[in-house]
C-alpha cells in the first residue's frame, strides 16, 4: 500500500485544511493524478480480496465466483506493487534533488516522525480492535499481536494473513522508510564528489537498478536453485524479494529529476506508452500461473510497468481525457481515504461474513462487493478524519529542520 503516503489535492484548498505534500512531493497539478492512481488501486484491492472471499476450494482446484479468464486476469491483476512504486517515487524525490543539484533534505529523525504520525495510529488502533475481536480471552495468539505491532509478521509464513490481511504491505513500507534514510544521506555524500551533473545522475541511476537487481537474484535463486514453492510467502513477499517496486519508483524520481523539462513526453508517445502499459499489465495477470516464469516475475515486471504507466502520465505534455479521468473529484476522494479503506475493508468484509450477511447465488459476487464498498468507504470516511486527519495535524510540532517548533517566540524589540 504505501499504500501509505497521501497527495492532496489543489494546493489552496490542501493547505487551507492543514495537509502538508508528501517528502518532495511533486507540483500539486501532477498531485492529483497520483491521488487518483491511489484510488483506483484502493478499489480494485477490495473488489480482488471480495473475489478471493468467494473463491471455492474443492479437489478440483479454486472456482472463482465468475466464470471466464478475461474477467479472473483484471479483477485478479495484484495492484501492491502500484502503491509500492508511487511511494517510493514521492518518498525520493526530495533526495534525488539533493544528490543530482544540491540542497538539504529532511533529517532522519523528521522524517521517520512524519511517517509514524502519518501510519501508526490507525495502524495500531485497528490491530489491537481486531486482534480483540478474535482472542476474547486471554492470552490469546500473543504472538501474532507481538509481530503485528512490530510489523515482523511479514517473516512469519503462518501469521503473515493474520488479523489484517492486506497489512503485509506497510511491513514493506517500514523497511523502506529505514533503508532511504539509511542510503539516501550516504548517496548523496557520495554524488556530491563528483562535479559533472551526468556522473551524479548516473551514480543515482545505477544504485536504483542495483537496489532492484538484487531481488531478481533472489527470486531466481529461490525459484530455480532451491525449488521453494509460491506458497513460502516469506521468501516472496519478504523485502529481499519485493524491493523491486521500491526500485522502480526511486528510478523514477530520479528520471524526473534528472531530465527537468526534457524528459516530457509529447502526446503523440504518451498515449500509446498508457496504452501499452495497461494492456502489459493485463496480459502478464493472464499468462500468470502458479510457478511458472510470469508468476515467479511478476512483481518485478508489474512494477516496471507501473513505471513506465506513471511517468507517461505525470511527465506528459498535454494533459486529456486520461488525466481529467484520474483527476475526478470521485476518485480523488477515494484516493484521499485510501489508507483507511485498505486497513478496514477486510475487517468489514469478515464481519458481513460472519453474520451470514454477504449475499449468495449467481449474483452474489457483484452484491458482495457493492455491499462491503458501500461499508468500507463511509467507514474510512470517518476513520479519515477522525484519525489519519488529525494525526497529519502533529507535523506541525516540527520545523522544517526537525525541531520542536515554538509557538510562541518571544517578541524581538
Amino acid at each position: 500500500m504505501s499504500a501509505t503516503v497521501t497527495a492532496n489535492g489543489a494546493g489552496g484548498r490542501a493547505r487551507a485544511r492543514g495537509q502538508h505534500p508528501p517528502e518532495g512531493a511533486p507540483p500539486r497539478s501532477r498531485a492529483q493524478e497520483i491521488e487518483g492512481f491511489r484510488g483506483i488501486a484502493a478499489l480494485s484491492t477490495v473488489i480482488f480480496h471480495v473475489w478471493q472471499m468467494y473463491m471455492q476450494y474443492g479437489p478440483d482446484g479454486p472456482k472463482p465466483p465468475v466464470d471466464g479468464m478475461a474477467l479472473g486476469s483484471l479483477i485478479s491483476l495484484e495492484v501492491v506493487d502500484l502503491f509500492l512504486v508511487m511511494s517510493a517515487y514521492l518518498l525520493t524525490l526530495s533526495y534525488a534533488r539533493a544528490a543530482i543539484d544540491g540542497g538539504t533534505v529532511r533529517p532522519a529523525r523528521s522524517f521517520m516522525y512524519r511517517r509514524i504520525i502519518r501510519i501508526l495510529p490507525l495502524y495500531y488502533l485497528m490491530v489491537l480492535v481486531v486482534w480483540v475481536s478474535r482472542n476474547p480471552v486471554l492470552p490469546g495468539n500473543w504472538l501474532d499481536l507481538v509481530e503485528h505491532l512490530t510489523f515482523t509478521h511479514l517473516f512469519d509464513r503462518q501469521r503473515i494473513f493474520y488479523t489484517l490481511g492486506p497489512t503485509w504491505s506497510l511491513s514493506l513500507e517500514i523497511i523502506f522508510y529505514f533503508v532511504l534514510v539509511a542510503i539516501g544521506p550516504l548517496a548523496i555524500r557520495f554524488c556530491r564528489r563528483f562535479a559533472k551533473r551526468s556522473t551524479r545522475v548516473a551514480i543515482s541511476a545505477g544504485g536504483c537498478v542495483l537496489l532492484y537487481v538484487l531481488p531478481l537474484v533472489w527470486i531466481s535463486v529461490a525459484r530455480y536453485a532451491y525449488h521453494v514453492g509460491h506458497l513460502d510467502y516469506p521468501v516472496y513477499f519478504g523485502p529481499q524479494a519485493r524491493f523491486g517496486g521500491f526500485a522502480a519508483g526511486m528510478l523514477l524520481a530520479v528520471l524526473a529529476v534528472a531530465l527537468k523539462d526534457r524528459g516530457t513526453v509529447p502526446t503523440w508517445l504518451a498515449v500509446p506508452l498508457r496504452l501499452a502499459s495497461l494492456v502489459a499489465l493485463y496480459v502478464l495477470s493472464w499468462v500468470s500461473v502458479p510457478e511458472n516464469f510470469a508468476f515467479t516475475f511478476f512483481h518485478p515486471m508489474s512494477s516496471v510497468v507501473w513505471g513506465v504507466l506513471l511517468y507517461a502520465t505525470l511527465r506528459s505534455r498535454k494533459k486529456g481525457a486520461w488525466h481529467r479521468a484520474l483527476q475526478a473529484r470521485w476518485l480523488t476522494f477515494v484516493g484521499l481515504i485510501s489508507y483507511s479503506l485498505y486497513i478496514l475493508h477486510e475487517p468489514v468484509m469478515l464481519e458481513l461474513d460472519k453474520h451470514g450477511l454477504l449475499p449468495g447465488g449467481t449474483y452474489g459476487y457483484p452484491l458482495g462487493t457493492v455491499l462491503v464498498l458501500c461499508l468500507a468507504i463511509p467507514a474510512s470516511v470517518v476513520t479519515y478524519w477522525l484519525i489519519e486527519y488529525p494525526a497529519g495535524l502533529l507535523g506541525r510540532l516540527q520545523d522544517k529542520s526537525g525541531a520542536k517548533r515554538d509557538f510562541y517566540p518571544e517578541l524581538v524589540n
